[in-house]
């Protein structure tokens, strides 16, 4: 699978479209899965995690399903482009910095991806634009059906599937939406927020999952318990749950504009016109002027930026992305003028007003 038609063309979960898209930025439902009379891949030799790649590969060619998906060898590749992938989040940071035989599996709008020798023999992801769990489940799980007919999955009747961590035996699903929340951290609420959604036994992460940091006021949240419990009731206790932390979002957006619309509507136009005129720019400033910008086009103060240009701009001006973008690797400094630069062009044009 080339790098560049990924470059070329932004994935489905970047299109602003679906429910509660103005908050909710994506849906995505992971299934582990492990191939039975297989060692979990932390203590596979080379040659065993190389017969399991291509077990898998071979398994993908033979379901209708997978006929779809190009596959991508992790092994060959640079860095760079190992970075792009986890930017794009179609593999994990683990997946990236690991050895040997792994890659990934993606379908040409990516909203399928499969991870091979990730931290399990499977990670097969859905993921989709706005709140569509179910649908994104639908998806993943049609694949994961298919899949179970010609592979032999590590499963035991009493705990489920056998997963190399603990927490994922059972359905081995993960569940997460990806969220904009600038109302409830304008408003200071977001830490309140928070202990509400951890006494519902869920996890807060950054933008790129486990260990990284909030970018941008995105937030993922997901359910941490996948064993005794069913699909539909993992997904729907993390519906449920996101229901109340977007009403509250929403409430927070609403008495930000009763209280001091002047203030808002400073911060959204300071950050436009940073993002428009500025020559050298940082990703973390770029994350947070952009989060305002987004923030703008969702009140209505800027209505005429389309919101899969903002989403794009979040991903396209990371590191990886941005260096695919220039077609050359660049040092720190020079990012910040090309990202700089790649910003003013997409947004020229857009959010004028007479």
């Amino acid at each position: 699978m080339p790098i560049n038609n990924l470059v070329k063309t932004p994935g489905q979960w970047l299109m602003g479209e679906g429910p509660q898209s103005d908050i909710v930025l994506s849906s995505r439902v992971r299934l582990a899965r492990n191939l039975a009379r297989h060692h979990f891949v932390g203590r596979v030799s080379d040659t065993e995690k190389r017969e399991i790649a291509d077990e898998v590969r071979d398994a993908l060619s033979t379901t209708s399903s997978g006929k779809d998906l190009l596959y991508c060898d992790l092994e060959p590749m640079t860095s760079l482009e190992r970075r792009f992938l986890v930017e794009r989040h179609l593999i994990s940071r683990e997946q990236e910095r690991g050895g040997g035989a792994r890659g990934v599996a993606v379908n040409k709008d990516e909203t399928v991806a499969i991870m091979v020798n990730e931290e399990d023999h499977l990670r097969m992801q859905g993921i989709m634009s706005g709140m569509q769990l179910h649908e994104t489940f639908s998806a993943i799980d049609k694949l994961d059906d298919e899949l179970s007919t010609v592979l032999d999955y590590a499963y035991d009747d009493k705990l489920g599937y056998l997963t190399a961590c603990p927490t994922n035996v059972g359905t081995g699903m993960r569940v997460s939406v990806m969220l904009h929340l600038p109302g409830l951290v304008m408003t200071r609420h977001i830490e309140k927020a928070f202990r509400a959604v951890h006494d519902h036994r869920l996890t807060v992460r950054g933008l790129y999952g486990e260990g990284t940091e909030a970018q941008g006021e995105l937030y993922q949240i997901s359910n941490q318990i996948t064993i005794g419990r069913s699909e539909t009731e993992i997904i729907e206790d993390l519906r449920s749950m996101m229901d109340g932390v977007i009403e509250y979002e929403r409430k927070s957006r609403e008495r930000l504009m009763e209280v001091d619309a002047a203030k808002v509507e400073d911060r959204v136009w300071r950050a436009y016109a940073t993002l428009q005129h500025a020559r050298v720019i940082s990703s973390e400033e770029a994350m947070s002027h952009l989060s305002s910008v987004r923030l703008g086009v969702c009140l209505g103060i800027l209505p005429k930026i389309d919101m899969h240009t903002i989403n794009q701009v979040f991903v396209y001006t990371q590191p990886a992305h941005l260096q695919r973008v220039e077609g050359r690797e660049l040092e720190a400094e020079a990012r910040d003028v090309a990202r700089a630069g790649y910003i003013r062009e997409k947004l020229k044009g857009e959010g004028k007003v007479n």
